[in-house]
């Protein structure tokens, strides 16, 4: 393959983790209406940890650097908590 090839293949990779992030936004979304419904604060220590640990691990079982990979997630559960706190009055649940 070719670096152009290369380059395209990456960019179609970018593409693809782009649309997954939206996807997981969407399903924050969800999230928000649920813990809106059932009176459940937007952040959750418990599954932040859960979620870390789980990516932490299958980046480790993958060879990629799972330090860098729990600081992508640590970005992305925080930009799931902002978008369910756009669902709430006061930016925070009960």
């Amino acid at each position: 393959m070719s670096l152009e090839q290369v380059r395209t293949e990456i960019s179609r990779v970018d593409a693809g983790i782009i649309r997954l992030i939206a996807e997981r936004q969407e399903l924050a979304n969800q999230v928000a209406h649920i813990k809106i419904k059932n009176g459940i604060a937007v952040h959750d220590e418990k599954r932040s940890a859960e979620v870390l640990s789980l990516v932490f691990d299958q980046a480790v079982e993958r060879k990629i650097d799972p330090v860098a990979v729990r600081k992508i997630f640590e970005i992305l559960i925080t930009m799931s908590e902002e978008r369910q706190k756009e669902f709430t009055d006061d930016g925070d649940l009960p």
